[in-house]
């Protein structure tokens, strides 16, 4: 692959959901547990690590079609909540059982805006984050925003 804007060092997993991820550099260097119920013991999952991630590129990308389009956004912040579900499309040729989705929820704040304005942006962020193009149409992503009036709206 050539063309990079940037490119992570390697990170390794050893173990799997019950084992630990590595990054080449040592700034990730955790351990993983996965229980439904929560009681991991201080350990994170999968599913935490790229609600972060995607959160976190997901608000570049807002802040990045802010200031594209000169709006001022106040004190911004993106949730991110990534659910593991069942794959409800039964596929005959599965080896072994069960296959599994990822859901998204996105919960943008921008208490500088109206609510029109802040679902277009949020709509333009959708378009150009990566996490976003990954995801789009394998993924289900829900995008929420709370804008200035201090309501909650679904973006569609």
């Amino acid at each position: 692959m050539t063309g990079f804007i940037y490119r992570t060092p390697t990170v390794t997993s050893i173990g799997g959901r019950d084992g630990s991820v590595r990054s080449a550099d040592g700034l990730i260097d955790l351990q993983l547990a996965f229980d439904r119920d929560g009681n991991r013991a201080g350990k994170t999952n999968p599913e935490e690590l790229f609600a972060a991630s995607y959160a976190a590129s997901f608000h570049s990308s807002v802040k990045r079609v802010a200031a594209d389009s000169k709006h001022i956004i106040g004190n911004s912040t993106v949730e991110a909540h990534v659910g593991v579900n069942p794959d409800l499309i039964i596929n005959p040729h599965m080896l072994y059982g069960s296959s599994f989705m990822l859901t998204v929820d996105l919960h943008v704040t921008l208490p500088a805006v109206d609510a029109e304005t802040a679902a277009s942006m949020v709509r333009e962020a959708h378009r150009i984050c990566p996490y976003s193009n990954a995801t789009r149409n394998n993924v289900d992503v829900n995008l929420s925003v709370t804008t200035i009036d201090g309501n909650e709206h679904r973006v569609f």
